[in-house]
Order: structure tokens, then sequence, then C-alpha cells
């Protein structure tokens, strides 16, 4: 049996982290003394470190709940399909390190590099997949064709032309950032010129006209999907929601 605190150490966890699994019924300690102390056993040491590989993965606390606690949850079923998945994650990751090892070579003048190359590990099929069945799920049969469309658009584009597009981007939601950092309201109409600005980029990938009302859709997108989010709240935090009320207000002042 082992003290709460040394589960703590143990585990790399906080104490109030194994204090608030209890709470919510997540973690509960195999006995409690009468002195209050929670003592845990092999069957909980094995249950939380459960709880940190579906945390690592992103999952919600109250998922991770749902997921343990099914009848039919099997827990060396549960580690194969995690070591499967992370060790894909790692020879992806790899790939990206062999990436950035030559992009830092060519920058310093060692070696050249196909326009090609630079995404090499970057990009991972199988969650642009799921992210594009995402979007036709929750925008409708419509989507599919203009996922075609936009892939047919970037497929006849000469080499380096995404790079160069990206490199357009780049200014414009750096200026809406540090907007926001600035304490400018995301309605606040002296957004218009980068927020058109941003509209007008999209049209340019989507290579058909972005009206006001898809430029709203486009922001419940940004704000819906984690991959967005995540790549806004990089960029700076509070960002995904600044940016989405500073879309959706343009577009309700378009009327």
């Amino acid at each position: 049996m082992y003290t709460v605190k040394r589960v703590a150490e143990l585990a790399g966890v906080s104490v109030r982290a194994l204090h608030h699994y209890d709470a919510i019924s997540l973690l509960r300690p195999a006995h409690t003394g009468t002195n209050g102390y929670r003592y845990y056993d092999r069957e909980n040491l094995l249950r939380l470190q459960q709880i940190l590989i579906h945390r690592e993965l992103g999952i919600p606390l109250a998922e991770i709940a749902d997921i343990l606690d099914d009848p039919g949850f099997d827990r060396l079923e549960a580690l194969m399909k995690q070591r499967e998945r992370i060790a894909g994650e790692t020879q992806r990751l790899s790939g990206m390190l062999r990436t950035i090892d030559r992009t830092i070579a060519e920058l310093k003048g060692d070696r050249a590099m196909k326009d090609a190359d630079l995404y090499t590990g970057i990009v991972d099929p199988k969650k642009q997949a799921e992210y594009e069945r995402w979007l036709v799920d929750t925008y409708g049969p419509d989507m599919a064709d203009r996922i075609a469309q936009s892939k047919a658009v970037m497929a006849s584009q000469p080499e380096g032309a995404m790079q160069q597009q990206m490199a357009e981007l780049e200014p414009i939601e750096r200026g809406l950032a540090e907007a926001m950092q600035r304490g400018i309201a995301a309605d606040d109409p002296v957004n218009d010129a980068l927020i058109e600005a941003h509209r007008a980029w999209v049209g340019k990938m989507w290579d058909k006209p972005c009206p006001p009302q898809a430029y709203a859709g486009l922001a419940d997108m940004y704000l819906a999907h984690p991959d967005f989010a995540a790549r806004y709240e990089a960029i700076a935090p509070g960002f995904t929601i600044w940016l989405t009320e500073a879309m959706k207000s343009w577009a309700a002042r378009q009327g």
C-alpha cells in the first residue's frame, strides 16, 4: 500500500491531482485510514497508468472515466492499442525530426532540399483523413466536393506555391494576434483591414470567393475543431476565440 504522497512521487503527478481524481471518482484509493490518509494498491497504480496514458493522448478526464469503467474494458488490449498508436506517432515524429535537420542544413547552406520535402513527416495522412471526415459530417456532403476541389487546386500549383501562400498568411495572423494582445476588441472595425485580408487569403486557397456567410461558417469550424484551436492557441493564448469572434463580427456587419 502506498500513501498519496508516495504515489504522486512514483507517477510524477501532484498530490492535488490525485485528490481531484478521488473527488470525481476517477481514481478511488483502495483504503482510507481512520486518520483520513489515502492508501493505494497495485490495482490503483495500474488504473492511474491508464488515466495518465489516456490524458497524454488528449482524452478528457470525463471520457477517461467512462472508458475505464466500461464493463468491457480490457487493460491488456488497451495497452496494445496504445502501444501501436504511440509507435506510429514515434515513427512520424522521427520523420519530422529528419525533415527539421535537413531544413536546418539547407538554411546553413550545407545542402539543397526540394520544396515537397519540407513537409515530410509533418502531416499525418490518417489525421488528415479524420479531419476531412469531420468536415463532411459537420457541414454536409457539399464539403466533400469542396475538399476535392481544394486538393485539385493545390495539386496544380507549381512547386513552392504552398510555402509562398503560408508565408502570405503569417503576417495577417500575426497582425490580428497583436491586435488582440493590445486589448483591441474582436468586434472593433479597426480589425477590418486584416480580417478582409484573411478572408481574401481563404478565397485564394478555395479558388473561389468566400462570401460573408461562408466566412462565418469557417469561423465556427475553427472554433469547433481541436486541431485549429491548437494551431491558433500556439500563436497566442486566447487567439482562437478572439479570431473567430472577429471573423463573425465582420461577416455580420456585411448585411
